[in-house]
Order: C-alpha cells, then structure tokens, then sequence
C-alpha cells in the first residue's frame, strides 16, 4: 500500500520486488477469489484496483499488475508476426486475457471461460513467480509439485545456464 510517510523511491522499490510464496484460498460459487495480502501490496499500482488476468502455461492463470501486463505484451509486440504459431499464440492469449477490478474484501471475479479454461475448482493456489501471480487449481499445483519437486537441482542447473553468457 502506498504510504505517503515514506519516500517515492524506497516505494518504487518494494512495488519492484519479486512476488513469491504460495497461498491455497477457496473460490466463492460466484467464481470470486480473495488475493492474499503480500501478494496484493507486492504488486498493486496506487492509482489502480485493477489486475490483467490470462491464460499461463501449464493449465494455470496469471495475474498481472497494469503495468506488469504491459511490460508483457511490449515484449509480444516485438515478437515477429510471420510464423503462424506466434499469430495463434497472440490470439489465444489476447482473446481470453482480460481486466478485473478487486473489490472491498481483496476479492477478484475470475471469468467463466478462464475457470474452465484452467479446469479451476472450489480450492485454488495462488503462487508469487516474480512478476505475476500463477491460479492453479489445488490438485493440479499438487500434481505439479509432486512430478517437479525431485527435479529442483536439474532445473536450477539449466535455468542458471541458459541465463548465463557462454
């Protein structure tokens, strides 16, 4: 929460640091879905209540701030057109990407299409991945852990690789 007592640049900062940690919530029967707090202020624009909820990767959803939802798509706006496989990526993501507001109690209404899309049932976890939040229903995040965890060393060895200079 932007906090007028403290300086515009220490703010900027912790509105810039990375969104971590793992939340398991309930969604309501009217598909509304309380953001947890840390994750909320992690992310949340002063002068906005709004967030960009999409389509992620592996049956998830992401949640973005403005203007981390723009950061996005600058980079999909340079991504060559040419191939077919980045116009239909381009459609599936912007034809179901949309905005939601969070209401009075930290809630946001996920659209029908973005519930079945990723097959979101009564018990959801919401996961901090740096710059986004990740909605996965609970037994699909279970499933993940349980085919991924045992690979942590492996991953971190070929992200860390990839991200390095040769």
């Amino acid at each position: 929460m932007w906090d007028p007592r403290i300086s515009a640049d220490y703010q900027v900062k912790v509105h810039t640091m990375a969104l971590t940690g793992t939340y398991e919530r309930t969604m309501d029967d009217k598909l509304r879905l309380a953001i947890p707090r840390p994750l909320r202020d992690g992310f949340r624009e002063p002068e906005s209540e709004d967030f960009f909820l999409a389509p992620g990767n592996e049956g998830c959803l992401s949640l973005y701030s403005p203007k981390g939802f723009e950061a996005f798509t600058a980079k999909m706006a340079s991504v060559s057109t040419g191939r077919v496989q980045v116009r239909n990526f381009l459609r599936l993501y912007y034809s179901q990407a949309e905005s939601v507001q969070v209401d009075k109690q930290s809630r946001i209404r996920i659209p029908e299409r973005l519930v079945k899309m990723a097959d979101l049932k009564h018990n959801v976890v919401l996961i901090g991945v740096h710059d986004h939040v990740e909605i996965w229903d609970k037994e699909r995040w279970d499933s993940f852990l349980s085919q991924n965890a045992s690979q942590f060393d492996a991953l971190t060895a070929e992200a860390l690789n990839l991200s390095l200079p040769t």
